[in-house]
């Protein structure tokens, strides 16, 4: 991937990629030792929502380090990915040849992740994914790369299956983006709903950026199908759904989490009602409870994103096995993560050989009601 971006397109996403300070020099302790951490993510742009909410997770987890007893004083680096690959690989650069930074988090994007983790692994800076689910991410077992939410396949297996037999549709069309993310996601559903007794009518993959999904749409509505899955992220998912309430085609459309989200029905407007997705089921302990009143109490300008809560815990593991190994040996850094038992607001997280989470995954089924997404029968 490295090998096919320019010099003229790398500086450009040196451009793009803003920088953040998030944590003020004045605002560190004076006599410890300064380190970097640094974050990427989707902060301007569709998806902007998702990374904010996740970048102040990121935020909130440094300066409690900083407000406590932490052996470092920590400044927090954020770089803007716009969920894009090149201009995520213009952060993941700009991160890895700042001397100061140790390790970093990054990424709600499948593509953008895939793009970046090569950079980390060769500078051998171990990096955390707190969105991106494709199971290519963690499969190639980088030793820098270690990932807190689960893959794409954790989602999809348990959606086919309750779409089969709870929701009741026995036939649906695939509707999927052209990345490894919708590729994946497409794969997996057909495998999972077809094992599960259902019937997939076509696969149409569309390059990620369309607004005009019209002619598929008309050749699903003659298909027969009993149901639509959705493959990508937001603002297509919006499109798409607008579209398919405009050309009457009266069917449900079902997908995982990676539309989770206000601005899917900010775009798909009225025409989002019904939409369903399987998204991991909340849970409740004492530590995210306190996260959740932490967040509110910090006043941030921007809500909790559903990634909040992984950012945040995937801080506090870097801090964590900063805090157990210093910062001279990145190998050992990385070794530590890969070996850590972190109570966190996640649960307990532990890491496979791959660096995947091995926190057990529930879903739940959300629906657009009312103009919000709500859990399905509550």
């Amino acid at each position: 991937m490295l090998g096919t971006i320019t010099r003229r397109a790398l500086m450009g996403a040196f451009a793009l990629a803003a920088t953040v300070a998030l944590s003020p020099a004045g605002a560190l302790g004076q006599d410890k030792p300064r380190i970097k951490i640094g974050f990427i993510g989707p902060v301007s742009g569709g998806n902007a929502q998702q990374g904010l909410g996740a970048q102040n997770g990121f935020l909130l987890a440094i300066e409690q380090a900083n407000a406590g007893d932490y052996p470092y004083a920590v400044e927090g680096v954020a770089l803007d990915d716009a969920s894009d690959p090149q201009t995520g690989v213009g952060a993941a650069m700009k991160l890895v040849n700042d001397a100061e930074v140790v390790a970093a988090i990054g990424h709600w994007n499948s593509p953008v992740a895939l793009a970046t983790i090569p950079v980390f692994n060769r500078f051998q800076m171990p990096f955390i994914v707190w969105g991106a689910i494709s199971p290519k991410i963690t499969d190639q077992n980088l030793p820098e790369v270690t990932r807190v939410t689960p893959t794409l396949l954790a989602e999809n297996l348990p959606l086919a299956q309750w779409a089969a037999s709870d929701l009741g549709v026995k036939s649906v069309a695939i509707v999927a983006d052209t990345s490894d993310y919708g590729t994946g996601n497409a794969d997996a559903f057909q495998a999972f709903f077809t094992e599960a007794g259902g019937q997939i009518v076509s696969t149409d993959l569309l390059p990620v950026g369309t607004t005009d999904f019209r002619a598929v749409l008309t050749k699903i509505k003659d298909a027969g199908a009993d149901g639509i899955y959705f493959g990508g992220v937001i603002t297509e998912a919006g499109i798409l759904r607008k579209q398919q309430v405009e050309l009457g085609l009266d069917i449900p459309m079902i997908g995982i989490s990676g539309f989770y989200d206000p601005e899917f029905i900010a775009l798909a407007g009225d025409a989002a009602e019904g939409t369903m997705v399987s998204y991991p089921a909340a849970q409740s302990n004492p530590k995210l409870d306190q996260m959740h009143a932490d967040y509110a109490a910090r006043a941030f300008a921007e809500p909790e994103s559903p990634y909040t809560k992984y950012a945040y815990d995937a801080t506090g593991i870097l801090l964590a096995a900063i805090r157990e190994t210093g910062i001279e040996d990145k190998a050992a850094l990385a070794q530590a993560i890969r070996g850590i038992s972190y109570d966190g607001v996640l649960g307990t997280t532990t890491f496979d050989q791959n660096g995947q989470t091995q926190i057990p995954v529930e879903v739940e089924i959300k629906v657009v009601k009312g103009g919000e997404w709500v859990t399905l029968g509550k």
